[in-house]
């Protein structure tokens, strides 16, 4: 079983102040078509599929991989994502919080395991390094943070 996590501020000095209204309307947005916050190539596919009050349904193919996800929201607080159909089983979540002294956080964890593979095996090991480093997580909620600016800018936020 993989678990990683990661949290960074939202509000880091020198880069324009989010609300949480605004990092929440981002997140949204990336639920909505992740294409718009994934690097040319990385997801070529995206859309909701079913959408209701309790869950959106979102096939996409990410890194090459057919997806398909549930994804609920706990509002202006969590997003999460369950692997239905992936390589991958298990969750992802991306979460939004104040810290002790009230700063804007933004956390992005999961518990996965890899289908077909040996837990705690090899890939799963790799797997857990990659999500631990800085390219993992940390990179995803700079990326994410860094785009929802962009829409800022652009309007659509």
């Amino acid at each position: 079983m993989i678990y990683s996590t990661a949290t960074l501020p939202v509000n880091a000095p020198g880069q324009t102040r989010l609300t949480r209204a605004q990092v929440w309307e981002g997140l949204g947005q990336k639920a909505r078509d992740a294409k718009l916050f994934f690097p040319p190539d990385e997801c070529t596919r995206c859309e909701i599929v079913e959408e209701s009050d309790s869950h959106w349904l979102r096939e996409a193919t990410i890194l090459g991989d057919d997806v398909t996800e549930i994804i609920t929201f706990d509002a202006e607080t969590k997003i999460t994502f369950f692997q239905v159909t992936s390589p991958r089983e298990g969750v992802i979540i991306n979460e939004l919080f104040e810290d002790e002294n009230g700063d804007l956080q933004l956390r992005f964890y999961c518990y996965l395991g890899l289908r077909g593979k040996a837990a705690h095996g090899p890939e799963e090991q790799a797997a857990q390094a990659w999500m631990d480093s800085d390219q993992g997580f940390k990179a995803a909620i700079q990326s994410t943070l860094k785009r929802i600016r962009e829409l800022l800018d652009e309007g659509k936020v």
